[in-house]
């Protein structure tokens, strides 16, 4: 069968080539607003995908050979069965082809039907002897419903100091306050930020959004006094003058008013982890150990070489000697063995750190939490790091996933992270996705996904270009909706996908339809298609996770304040005179505190008889009012608890401000502890709104 010469003008040619690789030549930032992608973009976006679109003859010629290729082609070559319903791909097989499924388990059948849950490969044999092999994913329908509603704590990991912790909050301190949380408070669960491995410094990039591998933990966040072997060290006294200087890492931020160094931090717990290595394991740690390795195969291997090499030639893959930049040349087997002692060391330090938050998770649930920790998954990884050279083939070169320009950012944005290609995912039945989901449901009982509208589209932008320049990939969702469903069902987990912002029509309604969250923020819940005015809290939507802020936002005691407008002006990020951002602030605020007012959501006395701030009132009106709506999670910004007003990340900064190294304070900027939150009767008094206020059954 041969597709007939493509016919039309240049563009219409381009147009149709990019369609069917899924590069869009155009986008709608708004629905009466539609802005052409430039030629460039698209040009430059086929390139990463293998095709080439440099010419009017090369378009012609790639636009036949794909047109070709599908009219040929028997089935895709990932195929998704929903339940009992038939895969279009396989409805539209010729009648006659006989089908063999080899299933995830080992074993043969001849239908696809009844199938159990699993990524199982697919024969097709056509009457005419045409064959195809195909990825055929069996998801269930959707992930269960959950009933009632659960409570928790949002927190960033490492601004949560106990007095134990070396500079910055680690994983022993994520047990603590979860087995409190659950027992004093009865939360349901506690989200976290990203715990990827980052790329090692220094200085190390704090930001837990821009990781080496969202594969595999950093063991930054180990507790090593937790480490069992840690008891039988010998060097007591190199060991005793490393615990000496974590305290005084732990002192400069709660005492001194220092920042969080990561970097400090590391190299501390780096050479008290080398001194506990030197024990030796008893024999049920090392089989356990033995049995992590051969679980996590070849990625484990990949991911402690790349770390091993980092050591020796830098953190940037791509300055390495030419022949290591290939994970699978000689010459890097060769280095591996040549450095297999300290590429085994990074596979302990992978191990303890899995053992850590397992145990973290194991203290959740222990504690009554129906959930227990929320784990959350960036968008994407380090141009630099290990997933980036272990999956080279994966990751689309030349591009970076960012946002068009819209409403909030007229310049659009640019994240610094290079996207997967559809189209090798597909090929490998999404391997690489199916792997790192796996390992994140180890220890999560709920997940969330950064940018989850990532899973439809990605804006990719050419490198050395303004994000402006970029154009939307997209991507198979039901594809990739039905790998995280089948491994959140598998694990028993729920999912939260991080929906704000710009959302193309329909991607809330089917990731509801899959049984995944969505996240409602108050301050941006209004009726924009009504009266524009804050949304009645009985018309939020049920299947989400309520907030006040999140992470990239001003805690809500400088939302009500203003202060997040000052901190702005004197960081010289205002684009419009002070007095009006002053004034838009205020009056946004206003509606809000009227809408509470109205609902006679601010409160009086406590039930001892104190009367709480202004500001503290505020505060608790604002979580009284997440209560009264019917969303199924409600979070409380942990700093919240304590009156912090400064963000822990404000986009669109640097070095001008200390972006993820900032411990939670109270209102005056003094660092609370964990032994603080755990006796703070504000924080205790305002989770006590949302227990007063828990519908029934909840």
């Amino acid at each position: 069968m041969t597709a007939p010469r493509p016919e039309g003008t240049p563009s219409e040619a381009l147009s149709r080539l990019a369609a069917l690789h899924g590069v869009a030549t155009s986008y709608r930032p708004s629905p009466d607003t539609t802005v052409p992608a430039s030629a460039a973009a698209v040009t430059r976006a086929l390139a990463a995908l293998g095709v080439d679109a440099s010419t009017e003859e090369a378009v012609r010629a790639a636009l036949a050979v794909r047109e070709q290729e599908i009219a040929e082609r028997l089935l895709p070559p990932t195929v998704v069965g929903r339940g009992a319903r038939p895969s279009e791909a396989l409805a539209a097989l010729p009648e006659g082809t006989r089908l063999e499924v080899r299933t995830e388990d080992g074993g043969t059948r001849a239908s696809v039907e009844d199938l159990p849950p699993g990524v199982h490969l697919l024969t097709a044999t056509a009457p005419d002897g045409r064959t195809a092999r195909s990825h055929l994913i069996v998801a269930p329908p959707r992930l269960p419903a959950v009933d009632g509603r659960s409570y928790g704590l949002l927190v960033q990991l490492y601004s949560l100091l106990s007095r134990r912790s070396w500079g910055m909050g680690d994983l022993a301190d994520l047990g603590e306050l979860a087995a409190w949380a659950g027992r004093a408070l009865g939360a349901g669960f506690v989200q976290v930020n990203p715990l990827h491995a980052a790329v090692p410094g220094p200085p190390t990039d704090p930001s837990p959004y821009r990781p080496s591998s969202r594969r595999f933990p950093d063991p930054v966040h180990l507790r090593v006094e937790a480490v069992p072997e840690f008891a039988y060290v010998e060097d007591r006294a190199r060991l005793g003058a490393l615990l000496e200087r974590a305290a005084r890492l732990r002192e400069a931020v709660l005492g001194k008013g220092e920042l969080i160094d990561r970097d400090a931090v590391w190299e501390a717990k780096r050479e008290a982890l080398e001194l506990v290595r030197t024990v030796p394991l008893g024999p049920g740690r090392a089989a356990a150990l033995r049995a992590f390795r051969a679980g996590q195969g070849q990625a484990l291997e990949d991911h402690a070489t790349w770390y091993a090499l980092a050591e020796a030639h830098g953190p940037d893959w791509r300055r390495w000697p030419a022949a290591l930049r290939d994970p699978r040349s000689a010459e890097t087997a060769r280095a591996r063995e040549e450095l297999r002692d300290r590429v085994d060391f990074h596979s302990w330090l992978v191990w303890l750190t899995d053992d850590q938050l397992t145990a973290a998770q194991r203290a959740a649930r222990e504690a009554g939490m129906g959930v227990g920790i929320v784990h959350d998954l960036a968008v994407g990884v380090h141009p630099d790091g290990a997933d980036a050279w272990a999956q080279q083939d994966h990751f689309a070169p030349g591009m970076s996933v960012g946002a068009p320009p819209d409403a909030f950012n007229a310049r659009g944005q640019d994240w610094g992270l290079p996207p997967w290609r559809p189209d090798r995912l597909a090929e490998s039945g999404y391997a690489p996705f199916r792997d790192l989901l796996r390992g994140l449901f180890r220890y999560a009982g709920a997940l969330r996904i950064d940018h989850v509208m990532g899973l439809f589209r990605l804006w990719w932008v050419p490198e050395g270009r303004p994000p402006t320049e970029g154009t939307y990939v997209r991507y198979d969702a039901e594809a990739m909706l039905a790998v995280l469903v089948l491994e959140a069902s598998r694990a028993g987990s729920l999912v939260i996908g991080e929906d704000l912002g710009t959302v193309e029509p329909g991607v809330r309604e089917t990731l509801r339809d899959r049984g995944v969250y969505g996240t409602s923020v108050l301050w941006f819940e209004r009726d924009w298609e009504g009266d524009r005015r804050p949304l009645p809290p009985e018309r939020w939507r049920a299947d989400c996770l309520a907030t006040a802020t999140t992470h990239d936002l001003p805690s809500t005691a400088a939302r009500l304040t203003g202060e997040h407008v000052e901190l702005r002006d004197r960081l010289g990020l205002l684009t419009r005179p002070l007095a009006e951002e002053r004034a838009e602030a205020a009056a946004d605020v206003g509606e809000w505190l009227e809408r509470l007012a109205d609902l006679g959501l601010l409160p009086g006395t406590d039930e001892g008889g104190r009367r709480p701030s202004r500001e503290e009132a505020g505060i608790r009106a604002v979580y009284r009012y997440l209560s009264r709506t019917p969303a199924r999670m409600v979070g409380v910004w942990l700093p919240d608890g304590v009156g912090d007003r400064r963000p822990q990340n404000l986009p669109g900064t640097w070095d001008q401000y200390p972006n993820w190294r900032l411990p939670v304070a109270d209102a005056e900027g003094r660092p609370v502890t964990l032994e603080d939150l755990a006796a703070s009767p504000w924080l205790r008094a305002l989770v006590d709104v949302l227990r007063a206020d828990a519908p029934p059954g909840g």
